[in-house]
């Protein structure tokens, strides 16, 4: 976890999609350590209400799970009243959900494609669009979408997921310049191979972990951690006059 304090941080309502696991899980928690009052949104039910005792335990204030299947827009729109409700206000939304299964183009339906954008880039401008006018009434509002280094690797394993995490640059790029005028920053994370429980399960083996750290100027392993300081960062006023960009965190594969 980054060991940087952000003193602006603590009581600011804040929302992540897909907190419950993975990256989502590190940011839940770095943002509950900050002293932020913390919501998160995931499907998976269990381990979701187990992290939200924990931390709530942990840092002596309520972490709110709000269950929703963000495919479903009207269950975003009431889940981010519902966090606002609960918060008592909403000035950072943490744009994080993703579905990065592998998928063969020759194979892939038009069900699977329309799911995969719905997870992966749809939920975003629906959840930025619930959330606008809390964060324009918040007066510093900001928000943050993770994206991927993935489609600027020429990978052919996932296009879908490939083709939304391009499309999160031009929302973010969009979203920054509607709301900015109203005092609402927006800027992405391009995150690179990041190992997780869930990727070390379906499909990270020692050979291609091996074969990521070799392109990366970094020769370790990216974990979840690595990506709580520069998310803190674009949704904290340490960088109060940057909207419409994005940090790429990847070990210097690119």
């Amino acid at each position: 976890m980054s060991g940087a304090r952000h003193p602006d941080l603590a009581g600011r309502g804040v929302l992540i999609t897909g907190g419950g696991s993975g990256i989502g899980a590190a940011l839940t928690e770095a943002f509950a350590a900050q002293g932020a009052k913390v919501a998160f949104i995931d499907i998976a039910e269990d381990p979701s209400l187990a992290l939200a005792e924990r931390l709530s335990r942990t840092h002596g204030q309520t972490v709110h799970y709000i269950k929703a299947d963000l495919r479903d827009v009207a269950a975003i729109r009431n889940a981010v009243e519902e966090a606002a409700a609960k918060l008592g206000q909403l000035g950072i939304l943490i744009n994080n959900a993703a579905l990065d299964d592998r998928h063969d183009l020759l194979e892939m339906t038009e069900e699977y494609w329309d799911k995969n954008q719905a997870i992966n880039v749809r939920h975003m401008a629906f959840a930025a669009q619930a959330a606008a006018p809390h964060l324009i009434a918040d007066g510093q509002g900001a928000i943050v979408n993770m994206s991927s280094i993935a489609f600027l690797l020429n990978m052919g394993a996932m296009p879908a997921y490939e083709t939304a995490k391009a499309g999160v640059l031009g929302l973010t790029k969009s979203l920054a310049g509607r709301l900015g005028p109203q005092g609402v920053r927006v800027n992405a994370i391009l995150p690179g191979m990041i190992v997780t429980d869930r990727q070390l399960k379906l499909w990270l083996t020692d050979e291609s972990m091996a074969a990521m750290r070799e392109r990366q100027c970094l020769k370790r392993n990216l974990l979840p951690a690595d990506l709580v300081g520069p998310c803190l960062f674009l949704a904290s006023c340490a960088s109060g006059a940057m909207t419409a960009q994005w940090i790429t965190v990847d070990g210097g594969v690119l």
